[in-house]
């Protein structure tokens, strides 16, 4: 079924379609267009060669979910939360650590023979703060360390061959110092442009993982919905425009937040999964965040034995 290409939204769950989701007013038209649904609560849905499903971030554990627990889970398809006795925010613990060093995404994808790369740049600042125990690594960070896989750096960046956290390079820089960090000048760059670039990391890889925590950042209100949506819509749109025919393309979060602006916390609400390409349907059965990377590893294991499928809105 070919490579993948796995965009991950932090902080992005399925709400009610009313005025406290920004995911339908103003919402992600290029996208809902596409699909002929907004990304709110009846989600879940298929066509040829493209599928989308509402998938439980909770895990049956009681309180609200977090990103540490919830993204392990995710890229692991282990049960964190559980295994940890709660969900747990921020950086992943000793705990946590140690089951992605055996059962992470990454990992699996080396131990399969296949090529995983992380597409997001990091400053020589992040490492001296994580250094300085100003920053602690976050899940995916620690995913691509324990892989043993390099890290993509702001020379990568201006060479076209790695993507920022927030795509554009608008939002970064004014996050930064108002947190006391200096923050390069970048020249701007289009959505459509940092598309592009993410697709061509295919030539060198056959899992692409980018992390955005836009959306996250929105849903604790250190930033204005409007502009992330313009952004994300345009990003997206142009992916899944430039798909290659024999890539799958998979959008995917860990918790939600981001679609209740009545509060400031993350919610119970379950998440989006939107899957583009010959590989979709093997998330047809996926019902919570644990089937996420098995599907994906299914995709890679089958990349030669399955047609490509074409057709449908996408």
């Amino acid at each position: 079924m070919g490579p993948v290409v796995m965009v991950f939204l932090d902080g992005v769950g399925l709400g009610e379609a009313d005025a406290a989701n920004p995911l339908v007013h103003p919402g992600l038209p290029r996208l809902a267009g596409r699909l002929g649904r907004p990304m709110a609560r009846g989600w879940a849905g298929e066509g040829p060669g493209w599928l989308c499903r509402e998938l439980d971030a909770t895990l049956g554990v009681p309180g609200l979910p977090q990103s540490a627990t919830g993204q392990t889970a995710l890229f692991t398809g282990h049960n964190a939360p559980a295994l940890v006795g709660g969900h747990l925010t921020g950086a992943p613990t000793a705990a946590l650590r140690a089951l992605l060093e055996t059962h992470s995404l990454f990992a699996r994808a080396l131990a399969h023979g296949r090529r995983p790369t992380f597409a997001n740049a990091y400053s020589a600042l992040y490492w001296e703060l994580v250094a300085r125990r100003r920053l602690r690594p976050s899940v995916t960070t620690w995913m691509n360390r324990l892989a043993g896989l390099p890290f993509r750096t702001f020379e990568d960046l201006m060479a076209g061959r790695a993507l920022l956290w927030d795509i554009t390079h608008t939002f970064a820089p004014a996050w930064a110092r108002r947190h006391g960090r200096p923050f390069p000048d970048l020249p701007p760059r289009l959505p459509e442009a940092a598309a592009a670039c993410l697709l061509g990391l295919l030539e060198e890889a056959d899992l692409v993982l980018f992390e955005s925590f836009l959306t996250d950042l929105v849903g604790h209100r250190h930033l204005p919905p409007e502009p992330v949506l313009k952004v994300l819509d345009r990003f997206l749109d142009a992916l899944l425009e430039g798909r290659p025919s024999g890539a799958t393309i998979l959008v995917v979060s860990d918790h939600g937040n981001m679609e209740d602006l009545s509060t400031r916390l993350h919610t119970r609400n379950p998440v989006p999964l939107l899957a583009v390409g010959p590989g979709a349907p093997a998330f047809r059965g996926a019902r919570s965040l644990l089937d996420v990377t098995p599907g994906v590893l299914q995709v890679l294991d089958h990349g030669q034995r399955a047609p490509a499928v074409h057709g449908g809105p996408i």
